[in-house]
């Protein structure tokens, strides 16, 4: 569990899942997100989940999922979920940099993405997202970094 791992003066981080997959959802509207197709499928407290078409929107021109693509995928469930571990009322979430893994070449249907914490602290956050295809076979892994910046 997140909140038995990552501490920080006392202060527990975890996803809040106080949030609806639907509101989550909505406030991705007219966004390169939603551009995309990805949508989030999944919440705890220790991981967030989303699924991503591989179509005319996500592909290469000789139609394999672009790279640019799946990293889009990895650092919005990565920033979504980072933004859920903070207060939005003096925080924000910014990626600092991302390395994706590019694993296997798809070319139809969809992928799934699965963001985990590795660390967690008041001023920094690096997010595990590991992408697979429909059989669950693994296409992309990514680390992103973000920075937790004060609000001004």
């Amino acid at each position: 569990m997140v909140s038995d791992l990552f501490t920080f003066d006392q202060i527990y981080f975890m996803i809040d899942t106080s949030h609806s997959l639907q509101s989550l959802n909505a406030s991705s509207e007219n966004t390169l997100i939603s551009h995309l197709g990805i949508e989030y499928t999944d919440i705890s407290e220790d991981y967030l989940c989303g699924k991503m078409p591989v179509d005319n929107r996500t592909v290469q021109p000789h139609k394999s999922l672009h790279g640019g693509a799946s990293s889009a995928f990895a650092e919005t469930l990565a920033s979504m979920a980072a933004s859920l571990c903070i207060d939005a009322k003096t925080s924000f979430i910014a990626a600092l940099n991302i390395n994706s893994h590019f694993l296997k070449a798809e070319r139809k249907g969809y992928v799934y993405g699965k963001a985990v914490p590795v660390k967690l602290s008041k001023s920094a956050q690096v997010w595990e997202v590991n992408i697979t295809n429909e059989s669950g076979q693994l296409v992309c892994t990514s680390n992103v970094r973000l920075a937790v910046l004060p609000k001004r």
